[in-house]
């Protein structure tokens, strides 16, 4: 299972994105599991747990709140020409291309797309040899976080375990509106987990927000109060285990032992964990256990 998993809002979409992603990607791609969440903040919320290529995503239901925008993207890397062309044909469909399908200095095929639910998605073709991992979130940083990227992926590397980070490219002058040495490219790792980051002075209504966030999955609570610690820096973002960092990317910081919680088939059990979590910030693990275990 994965250290870190990408979460998805939607408005009421997220189990018919979820199933249209998989009809798109195909092999090892499926819903894993769908959980209805009643009487929250925005109502009945479906939260659908689901795998593209054996990547593990979540998506929730929970009303128009965020919408998604190309600070957050995923970088798709495809081992021939003609599956970049297939998999750019399908997102494309009622979505709305960002960079057109073409060669580029950096690969010989590339498209950027939008989906028809708004989600960015970049579509590359590598090569057999380079293909692994075949998903690889991107942060791109603009507006007030424009030049930050080196700072932030070092970051990251400070906070999580497994972890290194390297700059791939810079701007060079006379590329403007881009800064030189603003990073082009960057990559990191963290918890074992490939991500991508840029800058870009070219997007500057592109905000991160809680559209997208990234899933901690933590064992205790130990290790729930250490990643709170280091990365939480907006106080007033803070609820039900989601945070904001520094640069205002958004984290969920949970216990693996939710899942089994939140899995339940007994809808008693279920609501009372429910209603214990909306009264938190950071998760308090031995309430989500008092509720669920009904003491």
């Amino acid at each position: 299972m994965q250290k870190i998993s990408p979460h998805l809002w939607y408005d009421k979409e997220a189990k018919e994105a979820a199933e249209f992603y998989i009809s798109t990607f195909g092999e090892n791609s499926k819903i894993k599991s769908v959980t209805t969440l009643h009487d929250t903040p925005s109502g009945s919320v479906d939260i659908v747990a689901f795998e593209i290529w054996g990547y593990e995503f979540q998506a929730m239901s929970a009303g128009p709140l965020f919408k998604f925008n190309p600070s957050a993207s995923f970088h798709i890397k495809c081992k021939t020409k003609e599956e970049v062309d297939t998999i750019f044909k399908k997102l494309s469909e009622g979505g709305k291309i960002l960079m057109e399908l073409g060669s580029y200095p950096f690969s010989e095929r590339y498209g950027w797309t939008e989906d028809k639910y708004g989600l960015s998605w970049q579509i590359i073709f590598v090569g057999e040899s380079e293909v692994e991992p075949r998903i690889v979130p991107v942060l791109m940083f603009t507006g007030d976080v424009y030049g930050k990227t080196e700072e932030a992926v070092n970051f990251y590397k400070s906070v999580f375990k497994d972890s290194k980070a390297e700059v791939l490219s810079r701007y060079n002058k006379g590329e403007e509106p881009d800064k030189e040495n603003m990073v082009r490219y960057a990559s990191f790792v963290i918890e074992s987990q490939e991500f991508g980051a840029m800058d870009s002075a070219r997007a500057q209504g592109a905000k991160f927000n809680e559209a997208i966030s990234f899933i901690v999955y933590c064992d205790n609570q130990k290790e729930i109060d250490y990643y709170w610690d280091k990365l939480s820096a907006v106080p007033e973002s803070e609820q039900c285990g989601w945070l904001k960092d520094r640069y205002r990317v958004s984290w969920q910081i949970v216990p693996r032992a939710m899942d089994k919680m939140m899995g339940t088939k007994d809808r008693e059990k279920l609501d009372k964990v429910t209603q214990a979590l909306l009264k938190m910030k950071k998760i308090d693990i031995a309430k989500l256990e008092e509720a669920y275990g009904g003491k």
